[in-house]
């Protein structure tokens, strides 16, 4: 399944646009992109569009989905499996549960934003997760 959404195209840079659009309904439940009320997303351009044309372009459902599942589930499934790991540890070594626990979900969850980090860095370069052009309006 894919999303449709139309912008402006702001700027071309080889084959990737820059297309202003304004947020939209899964915009708002997802947040993902930066500004209140405008964002900025680059988008393969394979039709050729020029700065200024109106266009429409389509992001792949499974891209999103894969995106909100890292941003926002893992980080809560690291810190509950660090407590847990933090549980384990604490009973094997005979050290204060809850230090552990609290020490053991604080280290998972930073370690899931720095995945996050990487995510969000790799995905920027690969052109399967990009946005596509698809018509100028």
């Amino acid at each position: 399944m894919k999303n449709e959404s139309s912008g402006i195209v702001i700027e071309v840079d080889n084959d990737i646009a820059k297309v202003r659009t304004s947020k939209h309904g899964d915009c708002e439940n997802c947040g993902a992109c930066p500004g209140a009320a405008a964002s900025v997303v680059n988008a393969k351009n394979p039709i050729g569009a020029k700065p200024g044309q109106h266009v429409m372009f389509e992001i792949e459902q499974t891209n999103m989905l894969k995106a909100a599942f890292v941003v926002y589930i893992l980080p809560i499934i690291a810190i509950l499996l660090g407590v847990f790991i933090g549980t384990v540890l604490a009973d094997k070594i005979g050290g204060n549960e809850k230090t552990f626990q609290i020490v053991g979900g604080i280290v998972l969850f930073v370690l899931s934003l720095l995945y996050v980090k990487i995510f969000d860095k790799s995905t920027g370069k690969k052109q399967s997760m990009k946005p596509v052009i698809k018509r100028i309006l």
